[in-house]
Parts: C-alpha cells; structure tokens; sequence
C-alpha cells in the first residue's frame, strides 16, 4: 500500500513497525477489518489549534486516560478520510483540516483486552497511521458518551501531564516533537 510504503521512518521503532506492519498487510486480507482479531488497521489524528500550541484531546472511556482521536478503519483504506472522520465524530468539531496529507507517524499499538458493546475483544495490535489536523478552537465541544467522557483543549505542555498511559507517551512524545518540526519547515 503506497501511503505505508512511502512514509520514511524517524527512529528505529518506525522502521521496524514499519516493516512489521507492511508484512501483516501482505499476509492478512482482511487487515482492515476488525474481524481480523490478531491486528488492524486504526487511524488516530494529533489535532492542534492553528498556532500549534494546543491539542485537542478525549477521555477515552475504554483507557481512562486522555489521548487523542481515531478509530479503526472498518474497510476504508483511506487513512486520512478515517482520522478526520473519527475526529469530527469523536469531538464534536466541525471545521477541521489536515495540515498535510501524509501521515506523521506510523505505530504498531498493543491493546488489551476489553469488554465493549457487551461482547469480549481479545489483546491484539492496531495498525496505526496518524495525521496532524487543525481544527478551531472556537468549534463547540460535544462528548461522545460511548467512547469518551470528555472533548478538551490542552496547552500541549500540560497535556503529556495528564496521559495516564505509560505505554502512549513515547508516541505522543514522537508526534508533539513531529508537529513542531513540521510546523518550523
């Protein structure tokens, strides 16, 4: 797939989720689909304000944790349309756009089992591409109660602060620092 095939790695964990990650997709038919219960395809979005000082972060109810937005793909092999999509969906903002087409980061994420929508999901991988979107800070926030429990801005500082995931700070460390390189080209 040409969108994971052209996205050039910026630390050893790219390059080898990278490759773990076209491999998957080669052997597995079915990656955009959740049926597959090993791994698929998520696509996640950094959201920022247009000075690229605030990010626009969920409470994810399943990892009582803030973070950012996205959601599994569910056959759409469109990365980007799937990450602006679940932001809208997932914040209530409207006036959103993608700050550049490809992705700022490629992560291969482990998620624990859970129960959601009454039926057991087993551990397995997301496949994640994620963009950096703009959005408006001005856009009235609305929760969306069956994933997340709050929609906030946060100055990007104070937001590595309040992530409750160990495992997801290196990630998001990785995509602020990526924002603001882009941001200075």
């Amino acid at each position: 797939m040409k969108i994971i095939q052209e996205y050039k790695p910026i630390n050893e964990q790219e390059v080898i989720d990278k490759k773990a990650i076209l491999q998957f997709l080669s052997r597995n038919s079915d990656a955009f689909l959740r049926d597959n219960l090993v791994a698929h395809f998520t696509s996640s979005a950094i959201v920022l304000d247009k000075t690229f000082t605030k990010v626009l972060f969920i409470h994810h109810n399943l990892y009582n944790s803030w973070g950012w937005v996205g959601g599994h793909n569910d056959g759409d092999k469109d990365f980007l349309h799937v990450a602006i999509k679940e932001a809208k969906e997932e914040t209530g903002v409207v006036n959103i756009v993608p700050f550049i087409d490809e992705p700022i980061g490629i992560d291969s994420i482990y998620v624990p089992n859970h129960i959601k929508k009454g039926k057991w999901v087993p551990d397995h991988l997301h496949m994640n591409l994620t963009f950096l979107l703009i959005a408006d800070t001005s856009d009235t926030l609305h929760i969306k109660e069956d994933e997340n429990s709050g929609v906030k801005w946060f100055e990007i500082e104070e937001a590595l602060s309040i992530i409750t995931e160990p495992r997801m700070l290196p990630i998001y460390k990785k995509l602020f620092n990526k924002a603001k390189n882009i941001k200075k080209d």
